[in-house]
């Protein structure tokens, strides 16, 4: 069931996004400041690709001032973004299991430093 929500999601919409976080993942990494955040996007990129069969477990206190940093910087976008998109699918009946990825996407780009991404 996960690789065929994979592949729904991948012709979906799925691409797009990863390869919007993936292209902003190199261009941060480019600049030497703002290379974790680059590797957090490149993460998210990750997860965005195959979201199906993985969990995301936060932890906010390993890392509370680069969390409070990726909020303002585009974190917040992000995580509106993900849960606009997921509630709008969840209120459709066909579009639950995809609306809960993007709740789970949501989460991770809520607080990316500190949360784990592990294999359901």
């Amino acid at each position: 069931m996960k690789t065929l929500g994979n592949i729904i999601w991948f012709i979906c919409g799925g691409f797009i996004s990863t390869l919007l976080y993936f292209v902003l993942g190199i261009v941060l990494c480019a600049t030497v400041i703002l290379i974790p955040f680059g590797v957090r996007c490149l993460r998210l990129a990750g997860l965005a690709l195959r979201p199906f069969g993985k969990t995301v477990e936060s932890n906010f206190e390993e890392a509370p001032v680069k969390n409070a940093l990726w909020l303002c910087f585009g974190g917040a976008i992000a995580w509106l973004v993900f849960s606009v998109l997921g509630i709008i699918l969840c209120v459709t009946i066909i579009g639950i299991p995809f609306g809960k990825q993007n709740l789970k996407l949501a989460r991770y780009a809520l607080r990316p430093f500190g949360a784990i991404i592990e294999k359901a």
